[in-house]
C-alpha cells in the first residue's frame, strides 16, 4: 500500500495524508495560527483531487466546525480566491493549507462564506472572537474558552436541547439565551 504524507513541522503545522490509493481524496490538517481565536485546535479538512489537477484546484472543505466569515459554519465550504479563479498550476497542497492558515488569521468578512458568521465578525469583534474561541475549544480541541459561554451552553442543554444546536443557536443569535432557546424551539 502507498502511503503518502506530507508534514512540514515548524511552526506552520501542516499535513496531508492518502485516503484511498489513487490520490484522487486526501485528508489534510492544519494546527490554528498563533494569536487567533483558532490557536491550540487542529482543523482537518477534505481535499479533493480532481482529474484535471494542477490545472484545476484541488476541491478543499473543512471536516472540522469552524466559526469563520469565509468558512460555512454548517458545511465547512471555503470561500477563498485560489480555490477558484486565482488557482494557477505552479501552485501545490501546500500553498493551499498555508493559504487557509493565513485566510485563519486574516479573514475577509467583506467577501463571506457566512453571513452570519461576517456580520458578528463586523458589528462585534468582541464576541466573534469569544465565539471563534468557544468553537475551537469544542470542534478542534484548543484550550477552555469562555466560562460565561459555557455557562449558557450548559443551562440549554440541560433543557434537553442537542449540544452542537445549542452552540449553533447561541453563536447565531449573540449569545442570548431567550432568542437562541426561541430558535431552538421553532426548529
Amino acid at each position: 500500500m502507498i502511503k503518502l504524507r506530507i508534514m512540514i513541522t515548524s511552526k506552520n503545522q501542516i499535513k496531508v495524508d492518502l485516503v484511498d490509493e489513487n490520490f484522487t481524496e486526501l485528508k489534510g490538517e492544519i494546527a490554528g495560527p498563533p494569536d487567533t481565536p483558532y490557536e491550540g485546535g487542529r482543523y482537518q479538512l477534505e481535499i479533493k483531487i480532481p482529474e484535471t489537477y494542477p490545472f484545476n484546484p484541488p476541491k478543499v472543505r473543512f471536516i472540522t466546525k469552524i466559526w469563520h466569515p469565509n468558512i460555512s459554519s454548517v458545511t465547512g465550504a471555503i470561500c477563498l480566491d485560489i480555490l477558484k479563479d486565482q488557482w494557477a498550476a505552479a501552485m501545490t497542497l501546500r500553498t493551499v493549507l498555508l493559504s487557509l492558515q493565513a485566510l485563519l488569521a486574516a479573514a475577509e468578512p467583506d467577501d463571506p462564506q457566512d453571513a452570519v458568521v461576517a456580520n458578528q465578525y463586523k458589528q462585534n469583534p468582541e464576541m466573534f472572537k469569544q465565539t471563534a474561541r468557544l468553537w475551537s475549544h469544542v470542534y478542534a480541541g484548543a484550550p477552555v474558552s469562555s466560562p460565561d459561554y459555557t455557562r449558557k451552553i450548559d443551562k440549554l442543554c440541560a433543557m434537553g436541547f442537542d449540544k452542537n444546536a445549542v452552540i449553533v443557536a447561541l453563536s447565531s443569535k449573540s449569545w442570548d439565551v431567550e432568542t437562541a432557546t426561541e430558535l431552538l424551539l421553532s426548529n
